[in-house]
């Protein structure tokens, strides 16, 4: 699925995640709702979206939160932070705080919770289905 058939169909700010990972499933559940304009769409690492738009490299490491905004990619503690400032109000202010702090040790402490993520939250065995209401913002 070419990058510019995804913007003709306004779906051009995807947010790629370890599918079967559970905190990473739980974050996608709170951003869809609290962004409740929609505008983000979500694919697994291990689907087809992520493998027609993303690298190889990029979807290797399941252990990092990948935002496509059209010609831009936001990883790890920044796609979270795009994610907080798309959400806006208070989440936003978040986002601003976090900003503030030097991009090397955000993401050290991304990388950190990322390392533990299974042992901490568990993992699934199969990837992510959408439920009917999610059908329009989970890509394959």
């Amino acid at each position: 699925m070419p990058l510019e058939k995804e913007k003709s169909n306004n779906k051009s700010t995807i947010l790629f995640f370890d599918g079967v990972c559970s905190l990473c499933n739980g974050w996608v559940d709170w951003v869809i709702q609290n962004e409740t304009k929609h505008t983000l769409h979500f694919a697994s690492l291990q689907g087809s979206t992520a493998q027609a738009l993303l690298t190889a490299h990029d979807r290797e490491s399941l252990e990092t939160l990948i935002v496509l905004h059209e010609e831009q990619k936001f990883v790890r503690s920044a796609a979270v932070i795009f994610v907080l400032e798309k959400i806006g109000g208070v989440y936003g202010a978040l986002a601003w705080v976090l900003k503030i702090i030097p991009l090397s040790i955000r993401d050290r402490g991304y990388q950190f919770v990322a390392r533990h993520r299974y042992q901490w939250f568990g993992k699934r065995n199969t990837c992510r289905l959408p439920t009917p209401q999610e059908k329009d913002l989970l890509l394959p």
